[in-house]
């Protein structure tokens, strides 16, 4: 007679599932993963940094003004940095650069709060603090926004703070409406992949808002370094060219 027994029945045991095969599968869902939560943050910072560049401005009047009454400057206008001692003009920048990463780490802790729901506006909201500490950083050593020309060369520096080489050749060939959306999508795409693996710690629940406030403060101590480095170049090259 045919047996129906099944091996459960018999009580044979089951074939284990190779390890090989299920450290495989863990890592599939890992990299998917850390896919989705890449595009997520590109597009956040797409998203972010457009609207920064739109509309989140940092005023160069009402600026100068600032570091004339806070670190009590002696200049009457931009130009004058150029004459002051470079120690005192990196003195501001290093300010302004903790200044924006205290402001950065409280927004992420907050927002941190949410996990991975709050990613979104996380983004947005860092993109507009750390496009405003560059532009400030920008004004210290000299460089003001005015022209079409000053805007790209802040949008290079931007570039520059996150990792990006911007040719001139693209500069040149572009007009500012076109160039700008084109910086944009690649300072995304290289922050995206610089910052998903820290980023997503922000999963763990009881610890996501500590984890939020200090991805968001080297977020911006690294951005802000790099723009530093960038503007700080820039205006010992002016000094050097205008010695006789």
């Amino acid at each position: 007679m045919t047996s129906f027994l099944s091996h459960e029945d018999c009580g044979a045991t089951p074939a284990p599932v190779p390890a090989s095969n299920s450290l495989e599968r863990d890592e599939s869902m890992s990299e998917e993963r850390k896919s989705w939560l890449r595009t997520r943050v590109e597009k956040a910072l797409i998203k972010g940094l457009t609207r920064a560049y739109s509309t989140v401005q940092v005023n160069p009047a009402k600026f100068l003004l600032q570091l004339r009454a806070a670190y009590r400057l002696p200049i009457s206008g931009y130009h004058g940095v150029h004459s002051l001692p470079i120690g005192e003009v990196d003195a501001v920048a290093d300010d302004i650069i903790r200044g924006g990463v205290k402001l950065a780490a409280v927004e992420g802790a907050g927002f941190g709060l949410g996990g991975l729901i709050t990613i979104v506006p996380d983004m947005g909201v860092l993109s507009a603090i750390t496009m405003r500490t560059i532009q400030k950083l920008s004004l210290v050593y000299g460089f003001e926004f005015n022209t079409d020309e000053e805007i790209a060369e802040l949008w290079i520096a931007a570039a520059s703070a996150a990792g990006v080489d911007i040719s001139r050749d693209l500069l040149e060939k572009e007009l500012l409406n076109r160039f700008v959306p084109r910086v944009i999508e690649r300072i995304a795409a290289q922050a995206s992949k610089d910052v998903v693996e820290k980023w997503a710690g922000r999963t763990i629940p009881l610890a996501s808002s500590a984890i939020g406030a200090a991805l968001n403060y080297w977020f911006l101590r690294a951005w802000g370094e790099r723009a530093k480095a960038h503007f700080r170049g820039r205006h010992l090259q002016l000094r050097t060219d205008a010695i006789p």
